[in-house]
């Protein structure tokens, strides 16, 4: 009698790190998803993937199947933003949930972001073309129409002109000297987010939020999320290791600090990290093996 054949359930990190192995298939819903299951462990993927999927069916439902883009957009913003109900968190912007897509579709309120990558699905799903956009301090969508592009922000669910862009764009480019001789055009700060990138900037709001409240076991577990979406990022391993030491894990701080400094020859905080090195019991980088 041959052995019954056991597979193991993987981990919340080994299902996401398969989920972004691959850029040609990664699912950027299902990913940002998956982002739940620190927060809520038992949190069930797949009814969630059903739901926005019943959402999509519903919306296709009721546009009819001759509608031109203009009137699929019109279907859809009204649909998102007027009968379900979603918003931009007003109240409590901060919140760690407005980052988690189980939550937002539990509150219907949300951060730019996650609001957009549910947006992004619904319009994906009756035709249009939308992708996101990491517009500076404010996360947008465009989608591609025949009249043109169409830039809508999905916070307050209105469609922006060019200049309420420019001046949605006015404090950054003062605070990096971008003005002037050295303006840059507006369709630079326009272009498509790749999914992990977008996946990036979620992750990195919730590590904002954790650093500033010094929630070391939460950061931590956003941190092992952003070093396996982003492995060549040293500054986060960097990050990772700082958290790790505040925990009192000694060993798993020496070994992403000793990798920083491995592969960050010419980091200005180069003094800096090896200092904390020594702090912990380390004399350098080069003892790792």
């Amino acid at each position: 009698m041959s052995d019954r054949l056991h597979f193991e359930t993987p981990t919340a990190l080994e299902y996401f790190s398969a989920l972004v192995a691959d850029d040609a298939s990664l699912s950027l819903l299902e990913a940002a998803a998956s982002l739940s299951q620190d927060e809520h462990p038992d949190v069930d993927l797949q009814s969630l993937l059903d739901e926005v999927d019943a959402l999509t069916d519903q919306l296709r439902r009721r546009v009819p199947s001759d509608a031109v883009p203009l009137q699929r957009l019109r279907r859809l913003n009204r649909y998102f933003f007027q009968e379900l109900g979603f918003a931009g968190n007003v109240n409590d912007y901060y919140d760690p949930g407005n980052s988690l897509l189980s939550t937002v579709l539990r509150t219907r309120r949300g951060i730019p972001i996650t609001l957009a990558v549910l947006y992004i699905e619904l319009a994906t799903g009756i035709g249009l073309t939308a992708c996101g956009v990491s517009f500076p301090g404010h996360f947008l969508v465009k989608l591609h129409m025949p009249e043109g592009e169409v830039v809508i922000d999905p916070f307050s669910g209105q469609s922006l002109s060019r200049e309420q862009l420019d001046e949605l764009l006015v404090p950054y480019r003062r605070s990096h000297g971008l003005e002037g001789d050295f303006d840059m055009p507006l369709g630079l700060f326009l272009q498509a987010a790749e999914p992990r990138d977008v996946l990036a900037r979620m992750l990195r709001n919730l590590k904002e939020i954790y650093r500033s409240a010094r929630d070391w076991p939460r950061l931590v577990a956003v941190m092992n999320r952003l070093v396996i979406l982003l492995p060549q990022a040293w500054e986060e391993r960097r990050d990772r290791g700082l958290a790790h030491a505040e925990l009192g894990n000694r060993e798993a701080a020496r070994q992403d600090l000793g990798a920083y400094l491995i592969h960050t020859r010419e980091a200005v905080d180069r003094a800096a990290i090896s200092s904390r090195l020594t702090e912990l019991g380390h004399d350098g980088p080069e003892r790792l093996h």
